[in-house]
């Protein structure tokens, strides 16, 4: 069973960050994004924390699970949603301690055909020219 997006609605809600506080599709499921930063999973309706050495004194009382089959161990933050302060400082103390998402490869291509077309507009606009030029020559 997947979750659902009322879920997700409810559990943003819970954490009471605001926009600072997003989530994504994925593999079915959903990523819990703080700052932009990957902190925790939302799969099958339960809230599954992203385990850091920053945040393992935190979650430390919290039971762990798997949020799909084969995954590693990620504390399950559903007994936490109802503690607004508990439940912030957890994800405030994980965003901090998160790398930094790294820059999509896909705006690195869109730039790469961007200069390709550039470059071959202007070869176009040279030979153009040579052509112009051949042609008065003959004329001549």
């Amino acid at each position: 069973m997947g979750s659902t997006q009322d879920y997700v609605d409810f559990v943003q809600e819970c954490i009471g960050l605001g926009g600072r506080i997003t989530s994504r599709r994925m593999f079915g499921e959903f990523g819990l994004y703080l700052d932009g930063k990957v902190v925790a999973f939302i799969c099958d309706n339960s809230v599954f924390l992203k385990p850091l050495p920053a945040n393992a004194a935190l979650a430390a009382t919290l039971p762990q699970g798997a949020p799909y089959p084969g995954a590693k161990l990620y504390w399950v933050m559903d007994e936490v949603l109802d503690d607004t302060e508990r439940l912030q400082e957890i994800l405030l103390v994980t965003a901090e301690a998160a790398p930094a998402p790294k820059p999509k490869k896909v705006a690195k291509e869109a730039a790469k055909k961007v200069a390709k077309k550039v470059a071959k507009k202007a070869a176009r606009k040279v030979a153009g020219k040579a052509t112009t030029a051949a042609a008065k020559r003959r004329k001549t």
